[in-house]
């Protein structure tokens, strides 16, 4: 049985548990490793997001800056020379608040979540519309951050990252992957609840990916509901990982970022069955009929 929530996302809450919700991505960037620059113009993100929403996803997740592997992000703990080659707060404000305001404009009703470790551009996002935070830092890359998310009092989902992107290929393994996130996991939640963010506010991600090498995800799918013990809502993001595509491998070769549609569609299955809450994906329409599919036995 699949624990059952509200998730307070300032004015409304979306029940969570009843059945799977699906977060469409949408990133404004030119660097991502799945789409990277084809919605980097704010016309086509606002099409690609309303096409998302049109296909039965339930909120739009809007990101101005990459986090994939061997990227230089900012924030604290970031060294000076990396510091130098990350997107600007300028530079990610340009991209996401033009996208935020007409997206809301079009789509009043639209659930849109802000993708950003920097508090500024967060308080932004959400006085354009944006109603929930979506830090793949769990707040630890600004100390504003928890402050900002207590007082615009939106919705937060705090992921759990191993070290940082550009870290991740020398990091060195740990002996149970599940009980290291759920460990630190539980720590950031109460680091947060410490600053004024509510419980009801957020949703945990384990992190699929982030800071796991390929084998580390894979405990991480197979032992899902082992995070219910948290007791917050989960959400899960795996679409097109490279996890995913070294699973689907031929030849020696993990297969390409294209080619990873129906072992996504499997893994995002697993943790259905195991009680997500929320799936984070690419291919908004084929998840959500994996999703009605996977609902009726949950």
């Amino acid at each position: 049985m699949r624990p059952v929530f509200e998730w307070n996302i300032g004015s409304r809450s979306l029940p969570l548990g009843k059945r799977t919700l699906v977060m469409g991505v949408v990133n404004v960037t030119p660097d991502s490793f799945s789409d990277g620059g084809q919605f980097l113009e704010p016309e086509k993100a606002v099409e690609h997001a309303l096409r998302l929403l049109d296909d039965g996803a339930d909120m739009v997740d809007v990101g101005g800056e990459s986090t994939r592997p061997g990227a230089k992000v900012a924030g604290s703990g970031a060294k000076k020379a990396d510091t130098e080659k990350t997107v600007t707060e300028k530079q990610e404000l340009e991209r996401v608040l033009p996208v935020i305001r007409e997206l809301k404009q079009k789509r009043p009703s639209a659930v849109v979540s802000v993708d950003t470790y920097r508090a500024s551009v967060a308080r932004a996002a959400v006085e354009a519309g944006a109603e929930i935070v979506n830090d793949v830092s769990a707040f630890r890359w600004d100390p504003k951050m928890a402050k900002t998310v207590a007082d615009l009092k939106c919705g937060a989902v705090l992921m759990h990252m191993r070290g940082r992107p550009e870290e991740w290929r020398t990091l060195e393994p740990v002996a149970d992957i599940v009980v290291l996130v759920k460990r630190e996991l539980r720590e950031w939640s109460d680091a947060a609840v410490l600053a004024g963010v509510k419980r009801e506010r957020m949703v945990l991600d384990p992190g699929f990916g982030f800071g796991k090498n390929f084998e580390q995800n894979y405990p991480m799918l197979r032992r899902f509901d082992e995070f219910h013990q948290l007791r917050y809502p989960l959400l899960a993001g795996i679409s097109r990982k490279s996890f995913v595509g070294r699973m689907l491998a031929r030849n020696g070769q993990d297969a390409p970022v294209d080619e990873r549609l129906y072992g996504t569609l499997a893994a995002e299955t697993a943790v259905i069955l195991k009680g997500t809450h929320v799936i984070r994906t690419h291919d908004v329409r084929a998840s959500v009929e994996a999703v009605r599919a996977a609902d009726v036995v949950v």
